[in-house]
């Protein structure tokens, strides 16, 4: 299975709602300031100014950590997660939010290291003890230079699939792609999909919405999702029907080498193997 690539958004896909709310407004309330700033900035410059406020009103990095290890998440995504790493697929995560709480998270939940990639914002404690959130791409000294009006300054998670692509092709041939997302983020990247590779996106939600209206751009096959019974279920009903396919070819390429009769007289004229140097 290491044809088979799985990248999930994070927010409201691998957990059940949006980490920085969840920090900022329901846990640690600090939902006067983050009203006021909300329509004054960009989201990423948002969260890190309200890490800033978090500080002052003496919230540590140990209090952030501790509501993060109990966000809701997905139902049997866990267990899925774990599944289809056990499978051989090579997991990885393409999200708007930071370093500091997917690492956090999945650490908490015991599947940190399932995932062979995290794209997301980066952060840091500083020297004052203090989180500090980045932007993925530094759009304060020059645009990611995506035109897809969804995907927010800091990070366009359309060229994060491309590089994905690009990679694999270079270095391992191609593989297939199964996404799974929920918000308008997550629109831009079914963009890139192959027409061997799979969309999941979250029933009812941005992405959902606008792949349904845009169908027409999309060349990857379209599973959508409700719950996490769902999620589990349609995941790795994919994974399965990738193994058949592959295996079925497999297996059509070896019976044609055996149908080859080869007697000792070819065998002989054969030319010896080189040893192989490294």
């Amino acid at each position: 299975m290491a044809g088979i690539v799985v990248v999930f958004d994070f927010d409201k896909t691998i957990i059940d709602l949006d980490s920085d709310n969840w920090v900022v407004v329901d846990e640690l309330g600090a939902t006067d300031l983050f009203n006021q700033l909300l329509p004054t900035m960009p989201w990423n410059s948002l969260m890190d100014r309200m890490m800033k406020e978090l500080h002052e009103q003496g919230k540590t990095v140990k209090d952030i950590e501790g509501v993060l290890k109990h966000v809701p998440v997905i139902p049997g995504v866990v267990s899925v997660v774990k599944a289809a790493h056990a499978l051989g697929c090579d997991l990885r995560i393409v999200s708007d939010a930071n370093v500091f709480f997917i690492d956090t998270i999945l650490n908490h939940l015991g599947i940190h290291d399932c995932f062979t990639e995290i794209n997301t914002n980066p952060s840091y404690v500083d020297e004052e003890g203090k989180l500090r959130i980045l932007p993925y791409h530094d759009f304060h000294t020059c645009s990611h230079g995506c035109n897809n009006h969804v995907c927010p300054p800091n990070m366009c998670k359309g060229l994060v699939i491309e590089r994905m692509q690009e990679a694999s092709l270079a270095k391992e041939g191609k593989k297939r792609m199964i996404y799974l997302g929920d918000g308008p983020g997550d629109f831009c990247p079914s963009l890139k999909l192959k027409e061997h590779d799979y969309v999941m996106p979250r029933k009812d939600f941005p992405a959902w919405k606008l792949i349904n209206e845009n169908r027409h751009l999309i060349k990857a096959e379209i599973h959508g999702w409700a719950n996490g019974e769902e999620q589990q279920h349609i995941l790795l009903q994919i994974i399965k029907a990738i193994t058949i396919h592959e295996e079925r070819q497999f297996l059509s390429v070896d019976s044609k080498f055996q149908t080859i009769p080869i007697n000792a007289a070819h065998h002989e004229a054969l030319p010896k193997a080189l040893p192989v140097r490294y």
